[in-house]
């Protein structure tokens, strides 16, 4: 099971960038995020999916859930990476844009949207370990089984998936407004 390779990472150097608030803020999206991807239905379906895609659970050394945003190069923020050490970090979103979000969709639905962001996260870094060099291929299946995964839950994730779309096109209107 994966669940025992995910831990929350914090780099002291980027704590010391922060404010007690913003810290606050990215420690309990972080634990939040450790816990959803730690549950026992989640862990179930990675399993299943790894199978599928005959993914080997020891080409994963760990999932590092970092407390941190990570910016690329050209200012874009990135969900997720993996490294040919087996090693797979998930990035949170930055404060400003969730509060941005808070005010345009409400928290339930923002909170919805960080912990399905994070599961469709790990579900593409995954198929990276299979399918290495191609983006394409890693999208398409990452979208089909996260919605796989989401189409088969209670009536509550049902409510997550709707939410995570409705969120999902705000954030792509909100990105183009600009």
């Amino acid at each position: 099971m994966l669940s025992n390779k995910i831990r929350i990472t914090v780099r002291p150097q980027k704590l010391a960038r922060y404010s007690e608030k913003h810290a606050r803020f990215y420690r309990k999206y972080a634990i939040a995020v450790f816990r959803t991807l730690r549950k026992p239905l989640f862990q179930k379906f990675l399993n299943w999916m790894m199978k599928r895609e005959n993914i080997e659970e020891h080409m994963v050394t760990n999932v590092q859930v970092m407390a941190f945003p990570f910016r690329k190069k050209n200012g874009k923020g990135l969900a997720g990476k993996r490294n040919l050490k087996g090693e797979i970090f998930i990035y949170p979103k930055r404060l400003d844009f969730c509060r941005k979000l808070i005010r345009n969709c409400g928290k339930e639905k923002v909170y919805s949207y960080i912990k399905n962001r994070a599961r469709a996260t790990l579900i593409h870094e995954l198929l990276h370990v299979k399918h290495l060099g191609d983006e394409g291929k890693v999208r398409e299946l990452t979208r089909k089984y996260f919605y796989n995964f989401v189409r088969h839950q209670n009536t509550e994730n049902s409510k997550s998936l709707h939410n995570y779309e409705n969120v999902a096109h705000a954030v792509k209107t909100f990105y183009f407004a600009f």
